[in-house]
């Protein structure tokens, strides 16, 4: 079987090759990003804000927060993103969230696996931001779900994807203010009467494609907080960067 799979492989690679989902050119190895489309994409190391994962431009203590977290300290405990959202990463996280192109989760989730192995405490469970459940029928997956099953997996601690719902359709985020941000999914998330054993006590990872003003896993953080849980982090894919 190993024989016939590995030479069924490289048929389809020969006629239906592999391609990069931002460049377009086809790569060798399997889907993934090529060389140039790598080359673009701005990863976030070094350090960062305590608390949201903001890179600083220089050497600061491991504990220092950001100016806008030291104003306002976020619900959550501690967010880090593997990259920046940017020209180079917007059409590949488009492509995946609008372009029904689930088969991209292996490769984001690797991104999110990153972002999760530079948090300063290892979480107990691994959840996701929810889907509507009309957004869900029209997008036919969540996209978060998928990346923290990834995580989940790599990390051994239980996934539970459905460990939140969102309870009422919220309008697009994009175009909106942070304070409209945060007006347009206050009470938007509850936690699933089926699943809230898994809550208390407990740290909570919550996994996102993307963070832009952290309004929606404030949102988020807040329900679980309220519902017991220890400590609320978040690891996203790629996180908007902002002025200090």
């Amino acid at each position: 079987m190993g024989f016939l799979h590995q030479a069924l492989e490289g048929v389809l690679q020969v006629f239906l090759p592999h391609r990069c989902p931002v460049t377009g050119d086809i790569v060798a190895n399997g889907p993934g990003l090529s060389s140039s489309a790598w080359r673009g994409l701005t990863f976030l190391a070094g350090p960062q804000c305590a608390s949201c994962g903001l890179p600083f431009d220089q050497v600061v203590p491991p504990d220092t927060r950001c100016a806008a977290c030291e104003r306002s300290p976020p619900r959550y405990d501690q967010a880090r993103a593997a990259i920046s959202y940017d020209d180079a990463s917007r059409s590949l996280l488009i492509r995946y969230k609008h372009g029904d192109r689930s088969d991209l989760s292996p490769l984001l989730g690797r991104f999110v696996v990153s972002a999760y192995r530079s948090l300063s405490e290892a979480p107990d469970i691994v959840t996701a931001v929810p889907l509507h459940r009309m957004r869900l029928l029209q997008r036919r997956f969540n996209q978060a779900a998928l990346l923290a099953r990834h995580v989940g997996d790599e990390s051994g601690q239980p996934c539970i994807p459905d460990l939140l719902i969102r309870r009422r359709a919220t309008e697009s985020q994009g175009r909106k203010s942070g304070l409209a941000r945060a007006r347009n999914v206050r009470g938007a998330f509850v936690i699933n009467p089926r699943q809230a054993k898994w809550v208390k006590d407990r740290h909570v990872l919550l996994v996102d494609d993307v963070m832009t003003t952290g309004a929606t896993v404030e949102e988020c953080a807040r329900v679980l907080k309220r519902g017991g849980a220890s400590r609320v982090s978040v690891a996203t894919v790629a996180r908007v960067l902002r002025a200090g």
